[in-house]
C-alpha cells in the first residue's frame, strides 16, 4: 500500500483518459469525482478526456464543462451491464498516455482491460467503494460472472489500484489480492466556504442517491420517533432508479409533514440547501468516500454519519457525529445534534471548514495525484504481455 502525499511538478501535457460508466449526475458521487478529477488534471497542466457510456445527461447539465472532451458509447442491452462495444473505438480515438477507470462491475472494466492489453500503457483502477463487503454481498451471481468475464483481468492488468481510504485498501487486498500495488488518495472536496459561521434553523439535510445502501428507510423511521425541537425539518435531495424511487415515495407518503423532498438538486440550489442546513446526515450501509460529506464540510455544515462513510477524520476533528444504521441509533444522533447549544454547533461547523481546507482541499489532493500520475508516466510504451 502506497500513501501518495509528496509534492510534485505539474503534469507537463500528460494525456489522461477517465473511463467510467455514467458521466452525468446519474453516476452519483462517482461521476462528481470524475469531473472533479478532470478539472484537476487540466489545472495541473495535463490533457484530459472523459470516456463513458451514453446517457441523457452525458455532455449536458450541472457536471459538464464545454472545454472538457466527453466521448460516449451507446449501450446495447441492459443498463446494469453497460455493454457498449463502441467504447473500444472511443478509447482509440482518445489515445491517452494513461487510462484511469472509475467504478467497476460493468462493461467499462472489460474495455479498460482490453485497452491495457492492446497498448501496454499505464492503467489505473479506482473501485470507488464497490469492493465494500455490503456491495459484494449483493447481486452475487452478477458479480461472480463479472469477475470471471472481465474484472479479474482488469485488476491483473492494472498498473495500480486506487483506494480512497485505508479501509478501502483493505477491501482491495481482500478481493484483488494482497500483492496488488494500491495508491491511497482521498477525494477532494470543494473549496472551503469563506462565509462567516452563523446560526441556522434546525434543519437536517440528506443529499445523494435514493438507493437501499443509503438507508433512507431507517432515517425516515428515526425522524418519526425522535424528540426534535420546534421547527425541525428533514430535507431530502436526490434521485434514483425508477424502482428505488417508487419504493422511497411510498415511505415518504407515510412520513411526518416535516420531511421535505426536493428531487435532484444541482448548482446554486444544492449550495443553498447545504448552507441552510444545521446538519447533513448520511446513515449509509456502504460508501467509498462520500462526496456529499466533503461538500457539506466545505459549506461549514457538520455531519451525522455511519462508520460506513469511512471518514474517521471527521469524528476526530469534531466535524461529525457517529450513528449506527438502525433507526434507534439514528434517532439518538438526531436528538444529540439538534439539541446541541449554539456554541457547540459553531465549534463543529468551524471544524468542518478546517477539514475542508486541509486534507481534503483541492490543492492537497491535486499534489498527490500529480505525483501518482507522473510515477506511472515512465510506464508509457511498455508492451503488455
Amino acid at each position: 500500500m502506497i500513501d501518495i502525499a509528496q509534492p510534485a511538478d505539474d503534469l507537463d501535457g500528460l494525456h489522461i483518459a477517465l473511463l467510467t460508466s455514467w458521466a452525468s449526475h446519474l453516476g452519483g458521487g462517482v461521476a462528481t469525482a470524475v469531473w472533479q478529477q478532470a478539472r484537476m488534471i487540466r489545472a495541473a497542466g495535463g490533457r484530459v478526456t472523459i470516456v463513458a457510456l451514453a446517457d441523457e445527461g452525458s455532455s449536458t447539465g450541472d457536471l459538464a464543462e464545454s472545454d472538457i472532451t466527453v466521448l460516449t458509447a451507446p449501450v446495447q442491452g441492459p443498463r446494469q451491464i453497460g455493454y457498449a462495444p463502441a467504447l473500444a473505438r472511443c478509447l482509440e480515438q482518445a489515445a491517452p498516455d494513461i487510462l484511469h477507470l472509475h467504478g467497476i462491475w460493468m462493461y467499462p472494466s472489460h474495455a479498460g482491460a482490453q485497452w491495457a492489453r492492446r497498448t501496454g500503457r499505464p492503467y489505473l483502477v479506482s473501485p470507488h467503494g464497490m469492493l465494500d463487503p455490503w456491495i459484494t454481498a449483493r447481486g452475487r451471481l452478477k458479480k461472480a460472472v463479472a469477475r470471471l468475464a472481465y474484472e479479474q483481468d482488469s485488476w491483473a492488468r492494472a498498473s495500480a489500484l486506487h483506494a480512497l481510504t485505508r479501509d478501502e485498501a483493505a477491501d482491495i487486498a481482500r478481493e484483488a489480492g494482497a500483492d496488488r500495488p494500491v495508491l491511497v488518495i482521498p477525494n477532494a472536496g470543494p473549496p472551503a466556504s469563506d462565509a462567516p459561521v452563523q446560526a441556522r434553523p434546525p434543519h437536517v439535510l440528506y443529499l445523494g442517491r435514493i438507493h437501499p445502501k443509503k438507508n433512507l428507510d431507517s432515517l425516515l423511521e428515526a425522524w418519526a420517533v425522535a424528540d426534535l425541537p420546534t421547527g425541525a425539518e428533514l430535507h431530502i435531495a436526490g434521485w434514483g432508479d425508477p424502482a428505488d424511487m417508487a419504493a422511497f415515495r411510498q415511505k415518504l407518503d407515510a412520513a411526518p409533514a416535516t420531511v421535505r423532498f426536493h428531487g435532484a438538486v444541482h448548482g446554486a440550489d444544492k449550495a443553498q440547501l447545504l448552507a441552510g442546513a444545521r446538519w447533513m446526515i448520511l446513515p449509509s450501509h456502504s460508501e467509498g468516500l462520500p462526496m456529499a460529506i466533503l461538500e457539506s464540510w466545505a459549506a461549514g455544515t457538520p455531519t451525522i454519519m455511519s462508520a460506513a462513510c469511512h471518514l474517521p477524520e471527521g469524528l476526530e476533528a469534531g466535524a461529525a457525529l457517529l450513528c449506527d444504521t438502525d433507526a434507534g441509533s439514528i434517532a439518538s444522533a438526531l436528538e444529540q445534534a439538534l439539541q446541541m447549544d449554539p456554541a457547540g454547533w459553531e465549534q463543529r461547523a468551524r471544524a468542518a471548514l478546517t477539514l475542508a481546507a486541509g486534507r481534503f482541499a483541492p490543492a492537497e489532493v491535486t499534489r498527490a495525484w500529480v505525483a501518482a500520475y507522473r510515477d506511472l508516466a515512465p510506464l508509457r510504451g511498455r508492451v503488455a504481455a
